[in-house]
Order: C-alpha cells, then sequence, then structure tokens
C-alpha cells in the first residue's frame, strides 16, 4: 500500500507530463477511498474480516490492473479518474490489525500499548520501503512497473492476513430484539474534532509527497525521491518503536498536541532547507521532521480507541484511515497544483506541507478543550467482546 500512491503519481507524471494532472489523479483515488473505507469497514464488522478483506481487495486490484491498461494504452485522462475510483473497495489492513490486538490483549492495557507502536512503526516501515521500492521500479524498468507490482503485493498480502483465522477477531453480535445498536462512531462525542485534526494531518503526508517527488525531478534527481521520502518514513518509524518502549500515555490529548506541536516546528526546515538547492539537506530536514508523525499517530490513534464504541472500533479505525486519505487527497491535489505554478525545483511548494501541519496544530488546540476527567484515558478502554 505504500507503493501505490507514488507508484501512480511518477506513472502519471512521467507519462502525461503534469504533476497538476497526477496529484488529481492520486486524489481522486483516496476522495473515493475515503468514501467508501467506512462501509467496508461496517461490513466487516458485521460479516467477518476474512469474507470482506478478500473481494474487497479483488476489486481494488482490478481497478489497479485498469489504471495501468489506461494510462499504457494512452486512453482519455478522464478514464484515469475513473480507474482511480475503482481502487476505493481497498481495506483498511492497518485498522484490521489494531482490532485483532485490541482483541487479543484486551486485558493487558500495557501490552496493546506496546502493540499498537509497534503496527505505527511497522506502518512507516511499509511507507519507508514503499516509495524507494516504487521509484526503483518506476525508473529502472518502465513507468506502470510500480502500479502493476503494488497490485501484486497488495492482493498477496491481504489472502496472507486474512488466512490468519485464529487472531481474527468475532463478528459483533447484532442488537437483541428491541434493543438499540451501538451508535455510530460519528455520533460519539469528542471523536468528529479527532477527525478535523487528522485531515489536516492527513493533508502534509499528501502534499510532502508531490511536492518531494517534483523537488527532485526538478534538480535532475527524479529517482532519489523515494530515498528522501523513506527518511522521513524512517524517522517516524524510529520515534514509533521509542513511544513502545514507554509506558502507556497517562493523557494522549496533552501528548498528541505536543507531538503536533514539534510536527509544524520541525517542518519549517524543510522548505529552508529547500531554498539551499541540495537534495541531502533536504533529506536530513525531512528525517529529523519525521519523528513527530509516528507519536502523533499513536497519541491520535490511542484517543479514538477511547472514544469508540467497542463494537464498532473497526469502523473507528477506518473513519480515521478515511479522515487521513480526505487530508491526503486534498494535500496531494494542492501539492501538485503549486509545482505546477512555480518554476521547477522551486522551494516554495514546502510551504503546503508546513502550512498544513500548522492547521492540524490549530484545530487540535482549538477544538479538543474537553475536560481530561471526561475522558477515559486509553487503557481502561474494553476491546471488543468475543
Amino acid at each position: 500500500m505504500g507503493m501505490l500512491n507514488v507508484s501512480a503519481l511518477l506513472m502519471i507524471a512521467r507519462i502525461h507530463g503534469s504533476y497538476a494532472l497526477a496529484g488529481a489523479v492520486t486524489a481522486t483515488a483516496l476522495a473515493a477511498t475515503a468514501v467508501v473505507g467506512p462501509w467496508t469497514a461496517r461490513l466487516v464488522d458485521r460479516h467477518g474480516q476474512a469474507r470482506v478483506a478478500v473481494p474487497a481487495t479483488a476489486l481494488a486490484v482490478a481497478g489497479s490492473v485498469a489504471l495501468v491498461l489506461c494510462v499504457r494504452g494512452g486512453a482519455p485522462a478522464w478514464t484515469l479518474f475513473v480507474c482511480a475510483a475503482a481502487t476505493a473497495t481497498t481495506p483498511n489492513t492497518g485498522g484490521m490489525a489494531r482490532a485483532r490486538w485490541a482483541h487479543l490483549l484486551r486485558d493487558d492495557p500495557a501490552a496493546r500499548h506496546t502493540a499498537h507502536s509497534f503496527e505505527q512503526a511497522a506502518d512507516e516501515l511499509c511507507f519507508l520501503l514503499g516509495p524507494l521500492l516504487a521509484t526503483l521500479l518506476c525508473t529502472t524498468l518502465f513507468p506502470e512497473a510500480g502500479t502493476a507490482v503494488a497490485a501484486t503485493l497488495l492482493l498477496t498480502g491481504v489472502l496472507l492476513f486474512a488466512a490468519q483465522r485464529r487472531t481474527e477477531p468475532p463478528v459483533a453480535a447484532p442488537a437483541p430484539n428491541g434493543g438499540r445498536p451501538a451508535r455510530s462512531p460519528l455520533r460519539t462525542p469528542g471523536l468528529p474534532p479527532l477527525l478535523a485534526v487528522f485531515v489536516a494531518t492527513g493533508a502534509v503526508f499528501g502534499s510532502m509527497e508531490v511536492v518531494t517527488v517534483a523537488y527532485a525531478d526538478g534538480h535532475g534527481a527524479r529517482s532519489a525521491a523515494g530515498a528522501i521520502l523513506a527518511l522521513q518514513a524512517a524517522g517516524s518509524c524510529v520515534a514509533g518503536l521509542l513511544c513502545g518502549l514507554r509506558p502507556p500515555a497517562g493523557n494522549p490529548r496533552r501528548h498528541l498536541v505536543a507531538a503536533l506541536t514539534a510536527m509544524a516546528a520541525l517542518l519549517t526546515a524543510v522548505p529552508l532547507a529547500a531554498a539551499t538547492g541540495r537534495l541531502p539537506l533536504v533529506a536530513g530536514a525531512l528525517l529529523v521532521a519525521g519523528m513527530a508523525t509516528a507519536p502523533a499517530m499513536i497519541a491520535g490513534m490511542a484517543l479514538l480507541t477511547a472514544r469508540t464504541p467497542a463494537e464498532r472500533l473497526n469502523e473507528g479505525m477506518t473513519l480515521a484511515v478515511t479522515a487521513l486519505l480526505t487530508g491526503i487527497a486534498a494535500g496531494s491535489a494542492t501539492g501538485g497544483r503549486t509545482v505546477d505554478l512555480l518554476p521547477p525545483g522551486a522551494a516554495g511548494p514546502y510551504a503546503v506541507p508546513v502550512a498544513a501541519a500548522t492547521l492540524a496544530l490549530t484545530v487540535a488546540l482549538v477544538t479538543m478543550r474537553r475536560p481530561a476527567a471526561a475522558e477515559a484515558p486509553p487503557e481502561t478502554t474494553q476491546a471488543p467482546a468475543s
């Protein structure tokens, strides 16, 4: 999954010669996933992970294959948007994995915190290796190679994941006659503001990806874009592992605000480094800035787990991913448009992720002023009942 966006971006930009088009197509895929994702997650909660994830992934892979064929065959630009939208059924495997940990470790809050930190580090590792492999395939073989390999790996990975039936959490029992099902996570107090923070945070990721690829391309080093993005993920991966070694946070709201503050502050160094025209400085700035990403995501997921009804946990986590994808789509489109408006290799487009990080922090400060006593700490949250 860490390969898909970069692969599509490189493929379309290289063949059609427009980062605006490439950013818009990838934004369409992410936006469609943001709309369809919660419905897929609801089906998972009702019917089980394996029964839903496999056919949903097959449909998404078919969309990726169609995208490759349309690009390869020189189809009209509108067909790229249709194919990108068809990938919207990609299931949230990260959320399903976290739901399994929550079920298996429902009586051990400390172990649950460590497991969720490990999941975040594993995600970062995937997004470290994914752009590297995608860039290598698209630049050394042919532009469509990254998307084709990513689709193959996605289908294979979900099949292997779904085969692990022993760890799959049980399907939530339907409400008895006269009983009311658990309310939607969207109606849970405190969750919509948190999702707004995830949207703004996702805009950081989406714009950073497009801007970095374009910046490296503008300096004649397109093949280095994956390595630069991987360094940002590497910093986040290390920070995630370090978080897992620490006890669970007593007040995740404060930790989230602190991590967002660090992210906004550290990202300001990236456009300054880009203004020098030296790629190693940009890579170093992204490495340091990335170390605020995992702590922010871990604290955000802890808050989300605490605020989501136990039997709707997978749906709640998918809503968080949906919010992130919405932000990534907006950031990708905005970043691509900004790149096309400025000279090649300009440092100006890096102002987009900086602005998005500042927005995420502002939203958190404005919307998360609930009394600490009104919110149960994540370590007391119950996992789905078996």
